[in-house]
Parts: C-alpha cells; sequence; structure tokens
C-alpha cells in the first residue's frame, strides 16, 4: 500500500497538460507525479524542473542523462526510479550493450570514459554520505566542462528528490516500468521491491 494513493491523471487540468512530458519519456504519467498533484504546485513546479534538468544541452545526451539517474537511484536503493531510469534510457535510445551492462559500467567497454566520469560522480553524490573527493571531481572535470557538470549534477539532485519521494512514499509502480526494469535489470537482482503488489 502506498502512503497516499496517486489521483486520476485528469484530476487537475493544468497538471495533465504539463504532465503530456512524461509521454515521451515514459510512455505514460508516473504515479508520483499523480501522488504530488495533491498539492498542484508541487506536481506543477516538479515538471517544470525535469524538463529544464533533462534538457539535452549538447554533450550529455538525453540517454546519458537517464543512466545517470539510474547509478544515482541505484545508489540510493530506490527501485522505482531504477525502473523508470532504465526504460528512459532505452526509450531515449541507449545502446542495447549499456542497457544491458550498466551495472558494470566501470569496466565494460560499451561506456567511454567520459561516460564514466559520469557515472562515477553519480555513484559518489548519490551517497549518504557523500562521496564525492578531489579524485572523482579531478576526473570529471578531465572529461566535461562547467556547464555539463552542472547539468549531470542536476541530474543527479534531481533523482535525490525522486528517490526519497517514491521510497517513502511507497509509489505502486507502473506496468510498463516494471516490464523494463525485469528486462534489464532482473539478472541483477531487481525485483520492484515496495513498489509492486506482489512484494
Amino acid at each position: 500500500m502506498p502512503l497516499v494513493t496517486p489521483l486520476p491523471s485528469d484530476h487537475d487540468p493544468e497538471v495533465a497538460e504539463l504532465a503530456r512530458f512524461f509521454n515521451e519519456t515514459l510512455g505514460f504519467c508516473p504515479n508520483s507525479v499523480l501522488t504530488m498533484q495533491r498539492r498542484p504546485a508541487i506536481a506543477k513546479a516538479f515538471i517544470h524542473l525535469n524538463k529544464a534538468v533533462m534538457e539535452n544541452k549538447g554533450r550529455v545526451t538525453s540517454d546519458l542523462k537517464r543512466l545517470i539517474g539510474y547509478v544515482a537511484s541505484q545508489t540510493a536503493g530506490c527501485q522505482y526510479c531504477q525502473a523508470h531510469t532504465i526504460r528512459a534510457a532505452e526509450r531515449y535510445a541507449a545502446a542495447e550493450d549499456k542497457l544491458q551492462h550498466i551495472c558494470r559500467y566501470g569496466s565494460h567497454p560499451a561506456f567511454s570514459e567520459a561516460e564514466r566520469a559520469a557515472l562515477d560522480f553519480a555513484a559518489a553524490a548519490s551517497s549518504v554520505p557523500n562521496a564525492v573527493d578531489d579524485l572523482i571531481s579531478e576526473n570529471l572535470r578531465l572529461h566535461w566542462d562547467d556547464g555539463e557538470i552542472v547539468e549531470i549534477l542536476g541530474v543527479i539532485a534531481l533523482f535525490g528528490y525522486l528517490n526519497r519521494w517514491n521510497d517513502s512514499m511507497g509509489t505502486p509502480l507502473e506496468w510498463p516500468a516494471r516490464e523494463s526494469g525485469e528486462q534489464f535489470l532482473g539478472k541483477e537482482g531487481w525485483t520492484g521491491g515496495k513498489h509492486v503488489s506482489n512484494a
């Protein structure tokens, strides 16, 4: 049982219009947003932030942003967000090898050194306590400029909010996201946890 039940997608017309953004990223409006709309200002502010953070400005591509979100969510332990980010990475045409081997990004040849630097930063920045040190920072700066680092950390911080929201709320996982989680992450021990009804 979720802490608070999501409302219907048409509950608030303004939120529903803004939430059309998620039809591109996920193929559906997430239950997290449907729960936030009990306070529409929160839902609207979140959607605007999500759109700004996930906008593709160049080398930090749409698929890489979702993989950064995955590593941040995996570090935080949020299985809801792990399923959402791997699904969105697939929808934004991440290479099959990356989807299948994201849990081994540090050694798998599908990932570039620049991608590894960003993903290492995601894991360190999502740890509690924060584990970003000089080595992580220097390696990040070798591959990414200041604007790109702001984009990368924007994704990590966005998922810090979502990880806490969804794990505390026990947000129910939508079926398409569950399918993506099972397809790409099941072999790594992903189950959906508290977010699936038979967990």
